[in-house]
């Protein structure tokens, strides 16, 4: 009976256990917390693969079929990287509040399962809720930055007009079709009148806000720049992919009817947000910043799958989930490390970075490579095949654009990359240390990229696995994969 809600119910009781530690374990022992959440994860992680916990709840408004269970793996994978990669860090700057950090990351996460199960908006709103407000204050948690607050503010406040948005446009929806629950057939008979338009601009508008679609992006550099590194590796992963988790289940199951009108909304949002994210990141000194502006980048990239409005597109947006997670919380656990050393998120902190650390200048070097689309890594693929989803609905004007952005990219990937290995820094002789669970975090993130560079077919199978709930036409799309590759000579 409670087979959907299995994988969130085993969480809330583990929330509850990390909550009585960190209320009655002594603050030399509150690292135990994090190291009870990491074997959480890992087990939710196990279940959600051997057991099946398909099926409907609460009067259908709550399912768990292949599309959540996917994502909610692809969630729990990112929380444990985090949770891994922060240990080290709430050892050394959070003392006392530990349980307090992996509490609320755990929150954020039970919000983001229960988004992505979704198919009744007041429930999706509560879900967002859930997932938001935790996040709100990780972004503030970071004492010792002076740009802590500013970022938490900025993304409080934007988080808020995302709210209020939803709200709104969930009563607007409510007044056009007399249901807060979707189906085509609420479409059909109420959306397609001016209230039930207005109804859809303004819940799109509050998806953009989640995903930081353009022009919904101004929180995301400020926020990066002040919160803790380990927690932004997780912000810039787990929340936008659990956006567009539900933006995919609500056009493809409410709007699919209004196909047309959509796609050209994600056409323009996938054009603007490529060119914004990756010219501001041209001029920008801080790493951290750097990386925001390129995550707004990719953004775009994935709302081409989106703007295909085909199957194809979708599968090849669920592996650029995958792919994006492991290159991109690399890449911030990279800078976690050199900030523990240096004190500073600029790129000049990256000077020399091969001579005081082999391994770190590598993975560092692989995952943004892995960003930039470089062969054969497992970002090359994410890339070459969103474009090919885009190219076979007909939009060879965006996939041109995204090609042309993503040579812009290389600039600055490329130019951190001189950094690490041509030029000198001022304190070349000091090695940097390195905890073993940042270590064991990069290792694992930079051993996957490379990896499933070799062997990308096992993401598509897993990406076909979460989009078969939308249509099982696995054959039609092994068949229009292999005819896509074989217009290109591959």
């Amino acid at each position: 009976m409670f087979k959907p809600i299995l994988l969130e119910s085993i969480l809330l009781i583990g929330i509850l256990v990390v909550f009585f530690m960190d209320l009655f374990l002594p603050k030399s022992k509150k690292i135990i917390s994090g190291i009870f959440t990491l074997f959480l994860l890992l087990l939710l992680i196990l279940i959600s693969v051997t057991m099946d916990t398909k099926g409907l709840m609460f009067a259908n408004s709550f399912v768990n079929d292949s599309f959540s269970i996917t994502l909610k793996q692809i969630f729990l994978l990112a929380t444990a990287i985090a949770t891994l990669g922060s240990i080290s860090h709430a050892e050394r700057l959070l003392k006392g509040r530990e349980g307090e950090y992996y509490l609320l990351l755990l929150f954020s996460l039970v919000g983001m399962m229960v988004v992505v199960s979704s198919r009744e908006l007041l429930l999706l709103f509560v879900g967002f809720e859930l997932m938001s407000i935790p996040l709100y204050v990780l972004s503030g948690f970071s004492k010792e930055n002076p740009r802590s607050a500013e970022g938490a503010i900025k993304i409080f406040l934007f988080g808020t007009v995302s709210s209020a948005l939803l709200l709104l446009g969930i009563g607007i929806f409510f007044a056009a079709t007399g249901t807060t629950l979707w189906s085509p057939f609420s479409v059909l008979t109420g959306l397609t009148d001016p209230l039930g338009t207005l109804a859809l601009i303004i819940l799109l508008s509050g998806f953009g806000f989640k995903i930081a679609a353009f022009p919904f992006q101004f929180w995301v550099p400020d926020t990066y720049e002040g919160a803790p590194t380990p927690f932004v590796a997780f912000l810039s992963v787990a929340p936008k992919i659990a956006g567009f988790g539900i933006l995919f289940r609500f056009l493809f199951e409410a709007l699919d009817p209004l196909y047309i009108n959509w796609t050209l909304y994600a056409f323009w949002l996938a054009a603007l947000t490529m060119i914004v994210g990756n010219l501001l990141a041209l001029p920008q000194k801080n790493i951290k910043r750097l990386l925001a502006y390129s995550g707004i980048a990719h953004i775009g990239y994935i709302l081409l799958g989106l703007a295909s409005g085909s199957q194809l597109g979708l599968e090849m947006s669920v592996f650029y989930f995958v792919a994006y997670l492991f290159s991109n919380m690399g890449a911030f656990l990279v800078v976690e490390v050199v900030n523990r050393s240096n004190g500073s998120d600029e790129l000049d902190s990256f000077k020399n970075l091969s001579g005081r650390s082999p391994f770190l200048s590598l993975a560092m070097l692989v995952f943004l490579l892995s960003l930039g689309g470089i062969p054969f890594l497992v970002g090359f693929w994410a890339k070459l095949y969103i474009f090919l989803a885009a190219a076979n609905s007909g939009y060879f004007s965006l996939v041109f654009l995204g090609a042309l952005m993503t040579v812009v990219a290389l600039f600055y990937y490329l130019n951190v990359a001189r950094r690490i290995y041509i030029d000198k820094g001022t304190d070349e002789s000091k090695p940097i240390t390195l905890p073993l669970s940042l270590a064991v975090s990069i290792g694992i993130c930079a051993l996957l990229v490379i990896l499933l560079g070799f062997y990308p077919e096992g993401i598509v199978t897993f990406s076909q696995k979460a989009i078969s709930s939308f249509a099982d036409s696995g054959v039609l799309f092994q068949n229009s994969l292999h005819h896509a590759l074989s217009s290109m000579g591959m």
